[in-house]
């Protein structure tokens, strides 16, 4: 339900430059000895992501990359931005069209023609150009990037992976500089799915099948013990003595099924008034493509909820061209993601249409391919979960304009974009820096966050606390319990919980001001001095893998390739879920609800009963669960993992280094009462549709 469409954007800019202003230099000669050659100031990741050289670049290896286009009249999109996007403004809701913001921002023809007339004298095979004209997909050799662009490149290594990175700022002839905005490619930076790690330890095969596409990943499956509700089974069977001083011992979760999930946050009455998300479309963006999507999503919800049946005509597959780099991005594991999202959005908004957009791997040129198709693709809602781990810090500010004037494009034309806000809580255990990722820091996109969310026996919401978990194994063993032991096997520490955290980048958006507490929005300050920067998550929905949604794919068992179920987390449930909320809502207003952020923000200080606030458990030891797990992942024969997991936790968090030097902090993302680091906002309360479709 898109109707007229319409710009975004938001009094809020890159801490260096305007997001949506080109970060081209004036004419230099340092950048390739002569005058003639203008330096793209973003085109430079930062110190961090350098630090550790990892080899050469041969000159023949192949570079895919977008060179990306100007977006103009940058003043008069602003303006037009904010006015649709602000409940009150005459203006609001009233959006644009594509062919209308092509013909007043959209890049020109002619400057699409300056650009792939350089490309090709340069030698580089030039692709199809997108049509917001905002990017234009090109490759060749490393020889001829580093000749074309005046730069060098090598191997870093970044977040325990190689990727290619330029040595020195990019340049360009200065007759494009008034037409060129940046690089995105040259730099690799590297998405990862936002499931959680505690569902899934083990790594995903990489052999192709006959289609081209990944193998199905290995199978997972959760054993029993575990609750159909919230606190249906408790532990019994261990000393108490085992999980001391902590007192919950009900068996977590064995996966919420649709009704349960839409019970939990008051969707089951709208679909009773017919509110479902029909004539709404929901588009998906992840990379590569299961061939088995529609297949595996139609037996789910024939055996878990077959009311809802997904129906082939609600669903469209818009395939990637070619795929690739499927070691590097660990390609088979993105299936379980593609699974997750459609069958989750599925069940909050059962009569929306669904879109699956797959991108050709997971680094940022094809991500962002395959983004503008589904903000172009007449969807109303996109939802994204997957992200650059750090890359709030990491990411160059070429590759953020490029994403962001995308995001602007979809406020502009009045489609709702969702961005997962991460897996791994501030970053801290796993790579030492208190750092969020992007794309969720973007103030152009809603950023969602994760809880654990506690369903009843009768669907409704019992509880909910930010998502935080630490994890202590009780003990490995060949029953489902630990028996005579009272000394836990393990020590107790943080494992996984919802992202967000305050930007190094942007500055705090308008709607933020006065809502985001000034401890959460200054937490750089010794940084950037007295400036208010972008905090996120925006607002949050169920992610703990201990309160996940069961799930069903086509995975690859001991026995053969075959569909099976498992609960899964992370904010890669949060994201589809809330998506399929927003479609809901979309259906109920009449129009698409577009960039939702400024709408959010308002509403929380008008109609509290359109948010649960989430805030600390009253009693912290109790807010704990017992998890059992196959050791393999498959099968009882190798035994079991019995074990604590700690919800809502405040406690430290430990990174340890290659050298073994570690360092322990409290983490710094918590819960409490208002807007909070871990939660934004809270989640969709019981009249959200209702409330959110009145503005």
């Amino acid at each position: 339900m898109r109707s007229a469409r319409s710009w975004v954007t938001l009094g809020a800019a890159g801490l260096a430059m305007s997001a949506s202003v080109a970060a081209v230099g004036i004419p230099t000669a340092s950048a390739a000895g002569a005058v003639h050659r203008a330096d793209l100031r973003g085109s430079m990741s930062s110190a961090v992501a350098r630090s550790k050289p990892a080899g050469k670049i041969a000159a023949s290896s192949r570079v895919k990359f977008d060179l990306t286009l100007q977006v103009r009249h940058a003043a008069a999109e602003r303006a037009l931005a904010r006015a649709v996007s602000s409940p009150g403004n005459k203006q609001y809701h009233h959006y644009i069209t594509d062919a209308q913001w092509l013909s007043r921002f959209g890049p020109t023809t002619a400057a699409v023609s300056r650009a792939e007339s350089w490309l090709r004298k340069q030698g580089f095979t030039v692709g199809k150009v997108a049509n917001t004209r905002l990017f234009i997909p090109a490759s060749g050799t490393a020889k001829q990037v580093e000749k074309a662009f005046a730069t060098g490149l090598g191997l870093y290594k970044v977040q325990g992976h190689k990727v290619r990175l330029a040595t020195k700022t990019l340049s360009i002839p200065t007759s494009l500089s008034g037409t060129v905005a940046g690089v995105v490619g040259v730099n690799q930076y590297r998405n990862t799915p936002d499931l959680s790690r505690v569902s899934k330890a083990t790594a995903h095969g990489n052999a192709k099948s006959s289609d081209s596409e990944p193998a199905p990943p290995t199978g997972f499956r959760n054993p029993k013990p575990c609750s159909a509700y919230w606190g249906q089974q408790t532990d019994t069977a261990d000393s108490s003595s085992l999980y001391a001083p902590y007192t919950g011992h009900a068996y977590d979760i064995c996966g919420y099924s649709p009704y349960q999930l839409r019970g939990g946050y008051g969707i089951q009455k709208d679909l009773k008034n017919g509110i479902d998300g029909s004539g709404v479309t929901i588009a998906i963006v992840d990379a590569y493509d299961s061939p088995t999507l529609l297949a595996d999503a139609q037996h789910y919800y024939s055996l878990n909820d077959a009311a809802h049946q997904i129906k082939s005509s609600q669903f469209t597959n818009i395939e990637p061209a070619s795929v690739g780099n499927e070691d590097e991005c660990a390609a088979s594991g993105w299936y379980d993601e593609q699974s997750l999202d459609v069958e989750s959005s599925h069940a909050m908004a059962p009569g929306a249409n669904i879109e699956y957009v797959g991108a050709d791997d997971c680094f940022d040129s094809s991500l962002l391919a395959a983004l503008t198709t589904a903000i172009t693709s007449g969807a109303s809602v996109v939802s994204d979960s997957w992200g650059d781990t750090l890359g709030d810090l990491l990411e160059d500010a070429d590759a953020k304009t490029a994403f962001d004037n995308a995001f602007v494009m979809a406020e502009a034309t009045g489609v709702s974009v969702l961005f997962s806000s991460g897996d791994d809580g501030d970053n801290f255990a796993d790579f030492g820096l208190n750092v969020p990722d992007y794309p969720p820091t973007s103030p152009y996109v809603t950023a969602v966050g994760g809880t654990s969310l506690e369903v009843g026996a009768n669907d409704s919401r019992m509880a909910e606390y930010g998502w935080s978990t630490a994890k202590q194994t009780l003990c490995v063993s060949s029953t489902t319990n630990c028996g005579s032991a009272t000394s836990p096997a393990g020590a107790l520490a943080f494992q996984a919980g919802g992202g967000g955290g305050t930007s190094y980048y942007y500055t705090q958006p308008y709607y933020q001001a006065g809502v985001v507490p000034a401890a959460l929005a200054l937490r750089n300050e010794n940084i950037f001095g007295p400036q208010p920067l972008r905090v996120e998550p925006d607002i949050s929905m169920d992610g703990d893998a201990q309160t996940g949604m069961l799930i069903g794919l086509t995975q690859t068992f001991g026995d053969g390739v075959h569909y099976g179920q498992f609960k899964e987390g992370g904010t890669s449930l949060a994201s589809p879920l809330l998506a399929g909320v927003i479609a809901d809502t979309d259906q109920a207003s009449g129009v698409s609800e577009g960039f939702m952020n400024p709408t959010l923000y308002k509403a929380y200080g008008e109609t509290e009963s359109a948010f649960n606030d989430i805030v600390p458990p009253a009693n912290a030891d109790a807010a704990s669960v017992i998890r059992v797990d196959y050791a393999n992942t498959m099968n009882s024969e190798d035994g079991y993992v019995v074990s604590l997991r700690v919800l809502d936790y405040e406690g430290s968090e430990t990174y340890c280094d290659a050298t073994g030097n570690c360092a322990t902090r409290p983490v710094t993302l918590s819960t409490a009462p208002g807007f909070d680091s871990l939660t934004g906002l809270g989640t969709a309360g019981p009249s959200f549709v209702q409330e959110i479709s009145k503005f």
